[in-house]
């Protein structure tokens, strides 16, 4: 297995997914009303549960964490600051299993990826900047858009396949998406494509026609290699919080997911929801997303975006 492209990430990440995670509303400023006294006891592990739920982690991992971090610490004097390290760690600790990068296996040529996702999740430029990540760490690249529907989405790959320096192969308005994907992944070999990125529509995870057209796509390309795609990614966007466990489900019964992609923790997301993900499925998260630039989306990092949700600083 090989990992393209994970240079270190910018200076100014950590920060911008901090702040974004530090909005109103945000579990960094409900953990402000929470630690009020000098001991940890009842009331406080009850607060910080509450804030916890608030912060879309759901009511299972939000009462598993609260325990945690009271575990032997039943009135032990404790700061802000030394309430917020604990729960950090113990929120590292539940998401570090799923901290995983998104590998290529070398001895499938070309690696097929297909990338899911419902509309507003930021997909496509998603896929462009994996696409440039990629092709910077020396993978030839093929970029297919499977987005037939949306011409905006077409032309959008097309741009980032440019920037990217990746192949490009479309079909006409409104064309057979399944037909696209099957002709690319053959432009792919003949082309000696390291990896071929397939685009889809985005679709409403209750439009089961549209859902029964992704896994057409499967299908098809199946007749070319019956192991593709080798990896399934669903782009999920964090603003739209418990909601997007529905959409994991849902993406889940139509295509064999193999990892998520989280977008938009500089909005108004919450972040918790990322936690409650992991605790349910336990499928890999391999990038987060803080912006449109190309370095704003970044490898999954367990132990700094726990910091940054409960409002510390990167480093103890």
């Amino acid at each position: 297995m090989r990992t393209f492209g994970e240079a270190p990430p910018p200076p100014n990440f950590f920060e911008r997914l901090t702040a974004g995670l530090s909005r109103k509303g945000s579990l960094s400023e409900s953990l402000l009303g929470v630690f009020t006294r000098k001991k940890l006891d009842a009331d406080t592990v009850a607060g910080l549960e509450e804030a916890l739920i608030g912060a879309d982690m759901g009511t299972g991992p939000a009462a598993r964490l609260a325990a945690a971090v009271a575990k032997g610490r039943y009135d032990a004097e404790m700061s802000d600051r030394e309430l917020r390290g604990i729960l950090a760690q113990e929120v590292a600790a539940l998401l570090r299993p799923v901290e995983r990068p998104l590998e290529i296996d070398e001895t499938r040529k070309p690696f097929v990826i297909l990338v899911a996702g419902v509309n507003g999740t930021g997909k496509t430029t998603t896929i462009g900047k994996i696409a440039r990540r990629l092709v910077k760490g020396g993978a030839k690249v093929t970029l297919a858009a499977g987005d037939t529907f949306r011409a905006a989405a077409v032309e959008q790959l097309r741009v980032w396949a440019e920037r990217a320096g990746a192949q490009f192969v479309s079909t006409r308005a409104n064309g057979d998406a399944a037909g696209l994907a099957f002709e690319a992944l053959e432009k792919a070999r003949a082309d000696g494509s390291d990896i071929l990125i397939i685009d889809t529509a985005g679709r409403l995870q209750n439009k089961t026609g549209l859902m029964a057209e992704l896994e057409k796509i499967v299908r098809v390309i199946r007749k070319l290699d019956p192991a593709a795609p080798h990896a399934a990614l669903l782009v999920l966007d964090a603003t739209t919080g418990q909601n997007a466990i529905s959409q994991v489900e849902a993406f889940k019964a139509a295509v064999p997911l193999t990892g998520l992609i989280m977008t938009k923790l500089d909005g108004t997301a919450k972040g918790g929801i990322l936690v409650a993900l992991a605790a349910r499925f336990g499928l890999p998260v391999h990038y987060l997303g803080v912006g449109e630039g190309e370095d704003d989306l970044q490898p999954f990092r367990a132990e700094g975006f726990a910091r940054a949700l409960v409002g510390v600083g990167e480093t103890a």
